[in-house]
């Protein structure tokens, strides 16, 4: 695993209790292995105080309604949006997981990344306080913000849509091939076991992404 310090300097925070850094970062596999506490409290603060750091950035940039705002702060701080942000820091390389949990792919699932990055705004809000942690989402998510709000989940879209009509959704990575650091990924959905979607991209998630727009457009053509 790679160096916490390293972490702390793509947070732009230096952590004055590194024991809560680590914390936020243990995942409930690891924790139960190890007999020690995992990340889920503080996911609870921490996605209190993302809610609060997001909805006092978008009060002072949006001069509309309630109702625009809430939907703003939604896509802003959804699991999408944080597994957006996550990488940009490479958080799967600094969790501390169980080894199931490593095994299958817990690194780079979206859920684990967004929960952890909540986790580490709740560690940072206990080492120093609301405006400390405040300044991280400041330089780690405000950035990328317009870029996430542009975003649109086609496999989220899909699986609404499918929901919606009953209808079942199954996908695959169906090929992995490259060097680590060039690899390509192709992935496929079935929609009611029939081949509906294929996309190829530079990580899993962009394959599967793909692959759900070409089924959507495959949709919208009937």
């Amino acid at each position: 695993m790679s160096s916490l310090y390293e972490l702390e300097e793509a947070l732009g925070y230096k952590f004055n209790n590194i024991e809560l850094l680590k914390t936020a970062l243990t995942h409930s596999s690891y924790g139960n292995e190890h007999g020690i506490e995992c990340y889920e409290r503080m996911e609870f603060l921490g996605d209190a105080v993302l809610e609060l750091s997001m909805s006092k950035h978008l009060y002072s940039v949006i001069d509309l309604d309630e109702g625009v705002l809430t939907k703003t702060r939604a896509k802003a701080v959804c699991e999408t949006a944080l597994d957006f942000y996550a990488e940009k820091i490479e958080l799967g390389k600094y969790l501390y997981l169980g080894k199931g949990e490593e095994q299958t792919g817990g690194r780079g699932r979206p859920a684990i990344l967004a929960d952890a990055l909540e986790a580490i705004l709740g560690a940072i809000f206990l080492d120093s306080g609301f405006y400390e942690a405040y300044g991280v989402v400041e330089r780690l998510f405000i950035p990328y913000l317009n870029e996430v709000l542009k975003h649109k989940d086609y496999k989220s879209m899909l699986q609404e849509k499918l929901q919606s009509e009953k209808r079942t959704i199954r996908s695959e990575i169906v090929r992995d091939e490259g060097p680590a650091n060039n690899k390509i990924f192709e992935a496929v959905v079935y929609m009611d076991d029939i081949l509906m979607g294929r996309g190829i991209g530079k990580s899993k998630k962009e394959a599967q992404q793909r692959a759900a727009k070409d089924a959507l457009n495959k949709e919208a053509k009937k």
